[in-house]
């Protein structure tokens, strides 16, 4: 067993860096042969796995596509492995260079490790194990991107009500990170805050106290020397939100700094209805993917466009994957999501860094496999090509009713469709379906008689559409039956309604009271968030309205619930809360 523990002046560095040492001398005696894919000049360096680092920050941070999170890890509070994660090993960049990625972001936060007071000493063993996982990282043949994390959440916010104390802890931070790394390769990049926000302030506060932090930033990092004087350095807007006025603000100090190795940093987590399930958002609409055509051509306008780099240092869905609790977002349209996301940011030269909570969601870091494989396909194929998606991933027959042709609608994204299979075997066109102006695919009745089978509620049969490149789009043949939801009594603290989901999943939950106002604690919409207001638990088959939900009700008032599956149902359900007691009553459609 491995012991991750051992501080960093007592592990053995491994044979990257001397492999390092041995290339530099054999460029220095003309020994060595070969050149980089990428334009480099004088100052590009080889590092522990030979990367040579282009010399402009435009290339350097393409080199680094696509990138990964190490979240909740170093910035989990307080420690390492309090947010369910296991400590770092260098088993661990191992499998993610061995997957793809180029670089990774390392999220650190150190307010739990240094004192609270000047002059806000990080403690020596914490430094000593980040320099010891960015190592790692580095001796892997990865590029890292460092940063103050939670921080910014923590103590920094504090700044417009103390100003001096937290620029001072922010400035001695970066003056102990910088001293710490100063003679690491260029493959390190810093990154000043994540998300920094300040409370209490005006947006035009906000902007001049984040160009000041950024600033103070890079003159402390250029004046540490070493290889930070010519080190990448990544500056984010507020809240790293990719709005134009943020983006313009920026700009505006990375101009002012007249240093050609900034970069821009921000976020992008998708619409936001859309990203939680909240507000109607249960598909990945024109709305949604307007809104992220829309941030990427912002980002290309105002900084790409001009020369300077961006680094989309997290992406992803904030409520998806979990393995922990039920989807909130339809597998399908969660696939359409990743695929239009990197498809954009190829469009405008943007790297894109995926945000891995860990092992309840993307890697599992016990196994170091995914605990998707075949979301991380996507996620990967995406990286350098288009695929195909449709209007939906599923097609419900209602088995009360007789079966009749069913179809989607193709999005194909630049491929050509190539036919349709129910597992080895190729459905013949003519027959088993018909291709309608090589988008509508519509499949007969007789096929979906056949695939149906004995007509079981849920997922009879899975097809796959294929396409010229790409991923094949699936397509579940489900069978089901309007569900059914009983009456029942409970508390506020845990009130559940019994429910027979008969093979249909649940979209979305729409609250109102009589007077048709929006009832729930998210008051600005009657469709409520996914998991926060309701959840589905198809196990034990009911519906779970949290506390939180119920503690936001009008005492006494009669509340109807829409619940919307998606395969076109509405099931419409009363409750009344009492002091702490709730009634829920089934409401029997009229006839």
């Amino acid at each position: 067993m491995r012991d991750i523990r051992r501080p960093a002046h007592h592990r053995s560095r491994g044979p990257g860096r001397l492999a390092s040492l041995l290339l530099v001398l054999a460029v220095m005696l003309g020994l060595a042969g070969g050149t980089s894919t990428a334009a480099t000049d004088d100052t590009a360096e080889p590092t522990g796995s030979a990367i040579r680092v282009p010399a402009r920050a435009m290339d350097a941070v393409a080199a680094m596509q696509p990138s990964w999170n190490l979240g909740n890890t170093l910035d989990a509070i307080p420690d390492e492995t309090n947010w369910g994660n296991p400590k770092v090993t260098r088993e661990l960049f191992t499998t993610i260079r061995k997957e793809g990625f180029r670089s990774v972001r390392i999220p650190v936060t150190w307010t739990d490790h240094q004192s609270a007071t000047a002059p806000y000493t990080v403690d020596a063993a914490f430094m000593s194990r980040v320099k010891e996982v960015v190592d790692w990282a580095l001796d892997e043949g990865l590029y890292v991107v460092l940063n103050v994390h939670h921080d910014s959440w923590q103590w920094i916010k504090k700044m417009p009500a103390d100003h001096d104390g937290v620029l001072a802890r922010f400035n001695s931070t970066w003056t102990q990170i910088s001293k710490t790394f100063r003679d690491e390769p260029r493959t390190l990049l810093f990154e000043s805050v994540n998300e920094p926000q300040f409370e209490n302030a005006t947006a035009e506060q906000k902007a001049k106290l984040l160009n000041e932090l950024n600033t103070s930033f890079h003159k402390i990092v250029r004046s540490s020397g070493g290889r930070n004087t010519d080190r990448m350095l990544a500056l984010p807007t507020d809240g790293c939100t990719p709005s134009q006025n943020l983006m313009d603000d920026l700009y505006t100090t990375i101009k002012s700094l007249n240093d050609r190795n900034l970069v821009a940093t921000v976020h992008y987590y998708s619409w936001y209805p859309f990203s939680v399930n909240v507000a109607g958002g249960t598909h990945y609409d024109d709305k949604a993917q307007n809104d992220l055509n829309d941030a990427f051509a912002r980002m290309r306008d105002t900084f790409v466009a001009r020369g300077i780099p961006v680094y989309l240092g997290e992406y992803g869905l904030l409520g998806y994957p979990d393995t922990n609790h039920p989807s909130r977002v339809e597998r399908g349209e969660a696939l359409k999501y990743y695929e239009h996301l990197s498809y954009a940011a190829r469009l405008v030269g943007v790297t894109t860094a995926l945000w891995d909570p860990g092992t309840w969601a993307y890697l599992n870091r016990e196994t170091m496999k995914w605990s998707d494989p075949a979301l991380m396909a996507w996620i990967k194929s995406s990286w350098t090509m288009r695929s195909a998606t449709a209007s939906f991933d599923k097609v419900f027959l209602e088995k009360k009713e007789p079966i009749t042709a069913q179809g989607v609608t193709l999005n194909l994204n630049g491929t050509k469709f190539r036919g349709l299979w129910h597992g080895k075997t190729k459905l013949v066109e003519g027959r088993d379906y018909t291709l309608f102006d090589r988008t509508r695919l519509v499949i007969t009745a007789g096929t979906l008689t056949r695939l149906s089978g004995e007509r079981e509620y849920g997922v009879n049969a899975t097809l796959q559409a294929r396409f010229s490149r790409g991923l094949p789009w699936q397509i579940e043949v489900v069978t089901y039956d309007e569900p059914v939801l009983s009456s029942a009594t409970g508390k506020t603290d845990a009130f559940t309604i019994p429910t027979q989901y008969k093979g249909d999943t649940l979209a979305t939950m729409e609250a109102r009271y009589g007077d048709g106002s929006n009832a729930g604690q998210t008051d600005w919409t009657p469709y409520q968030e996914f998991n926060k207001s309701f959840k589905p638990d198809y196990a034990n088959g009911t519906i779970v309205l949290p506390p939180e939900f119920l503690d936001a009700l009008r005492d006494g008032e009669l509340v109807t619930l829409t619940f919307h599956f998606y395969s076109g149902k509405k099931v419409m359900y009363h409750i009344k809360k009492s002091g702490d007691s709730v009634t829920g009553t089934r409401v029997t459609p009229a006839s």
